[in-house]
């Protein structure tokens, strides 16, 4: 199922380059365009950098829910369902091509990042600390995704859900800090789960608006999410039959 997923790729490869090039277009925008950095003390880049990194984990999901429901219309999935294999194997495989896709943008959008200025300052073993929770993030989000996905059943459907993902990412500590934003704002970007791995990020590369204690909080998050969502889509894939 992997296989087959990273086959796709082969085939849609503009898909795959712009799913990287986007948020390298984001970090240039507000790094140098829109500006930004309100409340951030010190290097607005080594802000920005970890933020982006979070937000990126949150934003292209829109590539496997469009994959799930295309199987889904076209009676893909009923074929594979009826074929000797493990049930999940459909929704794993395109879980770990998407975790694989999520590898490369991680690293497109670090490698920018080092070019333009930004720098780790705590060390290699931080920094694969600080990868492992935007994985994490990007895990849970994944199967929010999928399960959203099942639910729509229809690709015209997915844009609708998309959607949503914008607000979501944006009503964060992204670009800007929380204590810069109204009261009642910033106290829910500062509850956001892209707010809680953006922050945990940013304190263990030691860049501005790193916050101690902030990574049990970008565990826990992720987890809590992945308890809810990670069952609801294999049960939801279960009774597609149904």
């Amino acid at each position: 199922m992997t296989r087959r997923e990273l086959a796709h790729w082969a085939r849609q490869p503009v898909q795959v380059l712009v799913g990287l090039v986007f948020p390298v277009m984001l970090l240039l925008m507000f790094g140098y365009l829109v500006g930004g950095g309100r409340g951030v003390t010190g290097d607005y880049l080594d802000y920005l950098v970890p933020g982006m990194l979070a937000l990126t984990m949150a934003f292209g999901l829109e590539g496997t829910m469009l994959a799930v429901t295309r199987d889904l219309d076209k009676g893909v999935i009923d074929r594979f369902r009826a074929m000797p294999m493990a049930d999940g194997a459909v929704l794993v495989g395109r879980a770990t091509a998407d975790m694989l896709q999520s590898v490369l943008g991680l690293a497109a959008l670090t490698g920018v990042g080092l070019a333009l200025g930004w720098r780790v300052h705590n060390g290699i073993p931080a920094f694969l600390g600080a990868v492992g929770l935007l994985l994490l993030f990007r895990f849970a989000m994944l199967w929010i995704g999928i399960h959203l996905a099942l639910v729509a059943g229809k690709p015209e459907l997915v844009q609708a859900v998309q959607i949503l993902v914008w607000p979501v990412g944006f009503l964060s500590n992204a670009f800007a800090a929380p204590d810069s934003m109204p009261g009642w704002l910033g106290t829910a970007v500062q509850w956001n789960p892209i707010s809680r791995t953006a922050t945990a990020v940013r304190d263990l590369l030691g860049g501005p608006g790193g916050e101690a204690g902030h990574v049990w909080a970008a565990v826990v998050w992720p987890l809590a999410l992945l308890a809810v969502f990670f069952p609801l889509a294999v049960r939801r894939f279960g009774r597609l039959n149904g």
